[in-house]
């Protein structure tokens, strides 16, 4: 898996971290049953720190991408990839959202109007 990190990015470097493995999923280069490299191998690849690493995969665990299992490791989540797409869809529909003033709970409002 390759993985970068933007150096210009103002985000936080463990969004950016999970950012990078969403788009690797997104994109197939790991799928559905793959494993992640542990997270001291992806820290040392991207010159972070190991925590950092993990915090990124406990976020995207908990949004559903990855599956922690105890003597097997980490490895990407059935039906992931199609997971990964609608979440970064839904991070656009945020970010529209709040350039025009709407908050979260504006835009849940509206999706409950959709049909």
């Amino acid at each position: 898996m390759l993985l970068r990190l933007n150096t210009a990015d103002t985000r936080p470097l463990h969004e950016q971290v999970a950012g990078s493995i969403r788009r690797a999923i997104a994109e197939g280069e790991c799928g559905p049953g793959d494993r992640i490299p542990p997270a001291r191998d992806l820290a040392q690849a991207l010159g972070v720190n190991a925590n950092t690493v993990l915090r990124a995969l406990r976020t995207l665990r908990d949004e559903g991408l990855l599956e922690f299992r105890r003597g097997r490791g980490v490895t990407v989540a059935g039906g992931a990839d199609g997971r990964s797409v609608l979440m970064e869809r839904l991070r656009e529909l945020v970010a529209d959202g709040a350039r025009l003033g709407y908050g979260k709970a504006d835009l849940m409002e509206m999706i409950g109007e959709v049909p």
